[in-house]
């Protein structure tokens, strides 16, 4: 059963779709808070590994970050990584209060942008007993380095430029300053290379498209998030449990495996042969065993205890 939501998140209304499991349950169960990636929606692949997972017997939660899809927050399409790891606490306090959820049993699952976000939230919030992430990124190392980390160091100081330029203007009141995410065209997009046509395909035609999904962000997201790191605090994640899903054709499975390097443990690196980082969002071949290992991870990590 999926139910529409609403939670406060430091004073914003979020949107979120709550999938419970078919089934009288013998008491409160074991719940999954689930981020999006950085540009998408609930509907999309964080709305897809929550129902998934749901269908296992899981009580899910995948909503919309702030400033993004049905949530609340001006200017829209601001990219806020301290309110993006605040919204998955937020999630979770909502989880903490409803009678079919343990309150001892919650964990968080992250996609793309949001297996970073997941990162520091569980880090810094004990109520999250355990953590996945599908196809995990930094999102600030993104922006700085570039997705296959091999970026002119000259393509950020750029955006930074763009990013003071563009407050300036909107102190002298020319209205927000954004720039888009993505190509207008398949051309343009394999011009970008593999990883850039990769986004532009699932955000940009029918296998994904999402009217509410972010097509540009505003540029006083860059300085925001330039100055994040998704990894710092991860020498508290310990004792939580972690298990990282990458696909070994991703482009991106180098932040992974930085992240999982520096993680105290217990941990967990699962590669799915054959998927790019896209193909981990919806295609069943790579979903099903990505699915399948979250299911049993989070069954043993949030089992009951007497």
């Amino acid at each position: 059963m999926r139910t529409d939501i609403t939670f406060l998140s430091a004073g914003l209304k979020l949107a979120g779709h709550l999938y419970t499991p078919d089934g009288e349950a013998a008491g409160p169960r074991p719940a999954i808070v689930v981020g999006h990636p950085g540009s998408g929606v609930k509907e999309q692949a964080a709305g897809l590994y929550a129902r998934r997972l749901a269908e296992q017997g899981l009580v899910t939660l995948a909503f919309d970050a702030a400033y993004q899809g049905e949530s609340e927050g001006e200017p829209r399409g601001l990219e806020d990584p301290a309110h993006r790891v605040e919204d998955l606490k937020a999630a979770v306090s909502f989880l903490t209060t409803r009678d079919d959820v343990d309150p001892d049993r919650i964990g968080a699952l992250g996609i793309c942008a949001s297996g970073g976000y997941v990162l520091t939230a569980a880090a810094t919030d004990h109520r999250i007993k355990a953590v996945g992430t599908v196809s995990a990124v930094d999102i600030a190392r993104q922006f700085r380095v570039g997705a296959d980390g091999t970026q002119d160091p000259a393509v950020i100081q750029g955006m930074l430029a763009a990013a003071a330029a563009a407050r300036t203007a909107e102190a002298r009141g020319e209205g927000v300053q954004t720039f888009r995410l993505f190509p207008d065209t398949e051309e343009e997009a394999r011009a970008g290379g593999p990883h850039v046509f990769e986004g532009w395909e699932y955000y940009c035609t029918p296998r994904a498209r999402h009217p509410r999904s972010a097509k540009a962000l505003t540029w006083t997201s860059i300085d925001r998030i330039a100055a994040f790191d998704a990894f710092r605090s991860l020498g508290l994640l310990a004792p939580s449990p972690l298990l990282m899903i990458v696909g070994r054709e991703a482009v991106t499975s180098w932040m992974s495996v930085a992240a999982f390097q520096q993680a105290p443990g217990p941990k967990e690196l699962l590669w799915i042969d054959g998927a790019t980082h896209n193909d981990l969002y919806d295609k069943d071949e790579y979903v099903t065993p990505a699915v399948t290992r979250l299911r049993s991870f989070f069954g043993v990590h949030l089992a009951k205890t007497e």
